[in-house]
């Protein structure tokens, strides 16, 4: 089978996390690095593989198949607007898509025009307990959605704030942690059409806010509200609940809790709680039942997509134009904690 030639473009925190996926990927081949960091250009010596200064240097003297872009968020626009007027067809970016819907927008009308493939590095839709809380609900597992509620808190080390970028607005926890949650709301539940929000900077001062919290309507008519804070100690995150990365702990406490006319579902450890006769009400036992789902490690499986797609396999599992509608809502919120009044999108 022909491998697949990639470059990586940012070889920070996430970047890494791409290193190691494509390391696993028997198919793919690490090929260059662009990043004018010192660490960048050491791991790339060691890997006897080129470090660019720049994605346009790389693109200019490497044959790639694909290329991933892992820098900050503020960046992706340029980014991929580079690798698509430089002749890639195949791009994988981080998310968000953009930090702008003008921005994501632009790359999608760019990508089509040019025949180029963006996909969105949204990975926990990869998991399959994502793709079976979708296949309840949509099955009718509890009733008809009613409500979801979720939440998304932890405090992230000082460390973490050190990069000045990290600080802005961009970087907050809106754009970087809660559009995850949104997005898998949109896969498993169904479009948002209406969000309201309250948001706060408490803590440290920052343009990037502390906590928002969001209320939201769905096409199907059912309602959310979710809670989100990088700087509130607490058991109650995706990361903690799965274990997904290996530097938090994990807690196995469950974050989001899906409400139906029949039942309910606690998710991601997936757990289906449902009286015991179809009509059961408040005076009836509750019963749960754990769903086992297999657990993978997201950053391969995306890499393994990544692969399937540009070999003309499959078809991109998150579009560009399917990201902007996360990246779309989630800018909704931010919009409608700073106006005070609800947006309808």
């Amino acid at each position: 089978m022909k491998g697949i030639n990639i470059g990586l473009v940012g070889a920070g925190n996430i970047g890494q996390r791409h290193i190691m996926a494509i390391d696993q990927v028997e198919e793919t081949r690490l090929m260059a690095i662009a990043d004018p960091s010192n660490g960048a250009h050491q791991q790339a010596s060691a890997r006897d593989i080129p470090c660019y200064k720049s994605a346009q240097q790389m693109l200019e003297r490497e044959a790639l198949d694909a290329v991933i872009i892992a820098t900050p968020t503020a960046r992706h626009y340029d980014d991929v607007s580079l690798c698509i007027s430089a002749g890639c067809k195949y791009i994988l970016v981080e998310k968000p898509i953009a930090a702008s819907d003008l921005e994501a927008t632009n790359i999608t009308r760019q990508a089509e025009q040019a025949g180029c493939t963006v996909l969105v590095a949204h990975q926990r839709r990869y998991y399959p307990c994502a793709a079976k809380a979708k296949e309840l609900i949509e099955t009718g597992a509890i009733g008809t959605l009613i409500g979801v509620t979720g939440q998304w808190n932890c405090r992230k080390d000082e460390p973490y704030y050190a990069p000045e970028w990290r600080r802005k607005t961009e970087a907050g926890p809106i754009l970087t942690n809660l559009i995850h949650e949104i997005d898998l709301l949109r896969f498993i539940c169904g479009e948002i059409k209406l969000v309201s929000a309250h948001l706060n900077r408490v803590d440290q001062g920052f343009e990037k806010e502390d906590a928002v919290a969001v209320t939201m309507q769905f096409e199907n008519q059912a309602v959310g509200t979710f809670l989100l804070s990088d700087r509130t100690p607490s058991p109650w995150s995706w990361e903690f609940a799965l274990g997904e990365n290996l530097a938090l702990p994990k807690t196995g406490q469950n974050a989001v809790r899906f409400l139906g006319s029949k039942g309910a579902l606690e998710f991601p450890n997936l757990v289906l709680w449902q009286h015991s006769e179809p009509s059961g009400h408040w005076q009836n036992e509750l019963l749960p039942q754990p769903i086992e789902t297999e657990f993978i490690d997201a950053y391969i499986a995306q890499i393994t997509h990544l692969v399937e797609v540009v070999q003309g396999k499959a078809a991109p599992l998150i579009t560009a134009h399917d990201a902007s509608l996360s990246l779309k809502a989630t800018i909704a919120v931010a919009r409608a904690a700073e106006a005070g009044h609800q947006i309808k999108l």
